[in-house]
């Protein structure tokens, strides 16, 4: 398994939200002698996982298209090589004919859902975004952009899906497509379960929907569950603050950080996030006191 202290890998998927400056901040709440199964049920990326995982892990979400991706790759049926060959040409397709290939390639994948064109989708979407609409269908504009596949950015992906090949190959990586209570529910004592859902009242339309409903119920499952965990979310913007946190999560221990997301359109969604992590409590001892009782006294 790849060494958690190495430098952060980033993953080939281009997403907003990705989780890439916070792994340093999560490891902290990492018991050094963890040695059990690394939980995801919000994969997205996966960027924290194949960061941190030391083992084995369970990388699940309700996005069939980035465990199919990421799945080939751990199949070898994806490779930089291939990557490389496919991005070249499409490249060159969005060079010549602009947007009108992009939504050529949109459309195609909506129909086929072939996982390179999924991944050529992400880098090459409006501002970062994944979204789907209610009827399943990718539907980002172009990023108006057709240079956007240069020889150094193609690189750049190629080598992101090489240093993904290698990290699957040195851990034991199960993907599943399935329900984050599914996935809860399969943990033990001695796992360690990292959720990053969709941002109640952020952006919640990545691949499907988040609402009081799922707050509550994942406070339940993770106030119950045998496993360490650690909760990713939102606290406040200069605009506004995120009462489902405060409502549902107020007396777990938690630290907090100042973030910066480029998500979305609206003004709000581009502004510093005051973000939390909420954790099980046996990971107390891990906790910086400045910091956990910082929220405490600002926000909850």
């Amino acid at each position: 398994m790849r060494d958690p202290h190495s430098p952060v890998f980033v993953p080939p998927i281009k997403s907003q939200g990705i989780k890439t400056k916070l792994v340093p901040w999560i490891r902290t709440l990492m018991p050094a002698d963890f040695s059990g199964r690394w939980i995801e049920p919000f994969m997205g990326t996966g960027v924290v996982g194949l960061n941190l995982a030391r083992r084995s892990a369970l990388m699940a979400d309700t996005n069939p298209h980035v465990i199919a991706l990421y799945q080939a790759v751990a199949d070898g049926d994806i490779d930089g090589s291939t990557v490389r060959s496919y991005l070249v040409q499409e490249g060159g397709l969005l060079r010549r004919d602009g947007e009108a290939h992009y939504y050529l390639v949109r459309d195609r994948f909506n129909s086929a859902h072939d996982p390179l064109d999924f991944l050529f989708l992400s880098r090459a979407g409006f501002n970062g975004m994944i979204r789907f609409n209610r009827k399943g269908g990718y539907n980002v504009p172009f990023c108006r952009k057709p240079e956007r596949f240069s020889q150094a950015y193609v690189t750049r992906i190629v080598n992101q899906v090489d240093g993904l090949a290698a990290i699957l190959r040195q851990g034991d990586f199960e993907f599943q497509v399935q329900d984050y209570r599914t996935t809860i529910a399969q943990a033990e004592a001695g796992d360690f379960i990292y959720c990053d859902p969709p941002y109640a009242g952020r952006h919640t339309d990545y691949y499907n929907g988040w609402g009081e409903t799922d707050e509550e119920c994942l406070n339940g499952l993770l106030r119950q569950t045998p496993a360490s965990f650690v909760y990713s979310t939102w606290l406040s913007t200069r605009f506004r603050r995120n009462d489902l946190a405060e409502r549902f999560w107020s007396d777990l221990p938690h630290i907090t950080q100042d973030h910066f997301y480029h998500v979305g359109g609206s003004l709000d969604n581009r502004h510093g996030v005051v973000e939390a992590l909420i954790h099980s409590d046996d990971l107390s001892s891990r906790t910086p006191a400045s910091r956990h009782h910082d929220l405490e006294l600002t926000l909850f």
